[in-house]
């Protein structure tokens, strides 16, 4: 995939942007980072001067690449210190965001080790070893996240519907 054709990269963004922005927001929990995220991802991958080998290779950089400048967005100097407007008793107003399903919603609670290697496994369909590959850790210890992140996520599910009213 040496310099790729205009019509190539069309295709590699429309193949790989929702999981992209699925994966962003998954972590930023809020739109208008999201897709300043996803457009700075892209432009990193447009600019990037070494090859793919294919398109799997391209999807797994991607991913790597969300991850850490999602990662490096939350620890930025500027997100710690702004105030979001909603948050502001004056200007509270709800932002609409779709989520997929509450079980999505209760897997962005859990902690990030648990909800990555969950959301690669079950939404972006990895197996242990290409994720263990991805974020440079062993399979077995991918297992074990996949292990507890399920018995969280369950019991996180299951407290939540434990209350709420009988009818």
């Amino acid at each position: 995939m040496d310099e790729m054709p205009h019509y190539e990269w069309e295709e590699i963004y429309r193949r790989y942007v929702n999981t992209v922005y699925r994966l962003c927001f998954m972590y930023l929990r809020n739109v208008e980072d999201t897709e300043d995220a996803v457009q700075s991802i892209f432009f990193k991958l447009i600019s990037r001067e070494k090859s793919f080998s294919d398109y799997e290779h391209v999807k797994s950089w991607l991913i790597v690449a969300t991850r850490n400048h999602c990662k490096d967005i939350l620890k930025s100097w500027w997100r710690s210190r702004r105030v979001r407007l909603e948050t502001l008793p004056e200007l509270k107003f709800r932002v609409a965001v779709e989520t997929t399903s509450n079980v999505l919603d209760n897997l962005l609670l859990l902690p990030e080790k648990y909800k990555t290697v969950l959301y690669l496994y079950y939404y972006e369909d990895f197996n242990v070893r290409e994720i263990a590959t991805m974020l440079g850790r062993k399979e077995s210890t991918i297992q074990t996240h996949l292990a507890t992140g399920r018995k969280r996520l369950k019991l996180n599910l299951e407290d939540q519907y434990a209350t709420l009213p009988n009818k």
